[in-house]
């Protein structure tokens, strides 16, 4: 859990991804239409790709990723994600932790 911490410490939106996923990559796109600036990290490129995927599941992702924390808070996966957007309740989360500083 400090591995992840110290990932996502003083960073308004980090996304965990996998280059090959296409949900990560959707993810992506739609917080970046928001035009905010995320932090990915693409496991699948790291040499401690496993142990932070191990961290991610350990923290209750399922499937791993796309893991998408804002404002260092865990928001969830793809479902949540898009969930939030259609409630707009996603470009508040983002004006709150400072990704996008108007909408």
């Amino acid at each position: 859990m400090d591995m992840l911490a110290s990932l996502i410490e003083n960073k308004p939106v980090v996304i965990f991804s996998k280059s090959t996923c296409c949900m990560s990559h959707t993810v992506k796109a739609l917080i970046s239409s928001f035009k905010a600036n995320p932090i990915v990290i693409e496991i699948d490129k790291m040499a401690n790709g496993h142990q932070i995927e191990r961290a991610l599941i350990q923290l209750g992702c399922r499937p791993s990723v796309p893991a998408v924390f804002i404002g260092q808070q865990f928001i969830g996966s793809t479902d949540e994600v898009i969930s939030l957007n259609v409630q707009n309740k996603l470009a508040p989360l983002l004006l709150k932790a400072r990704a996008i500083f108007i909408w």
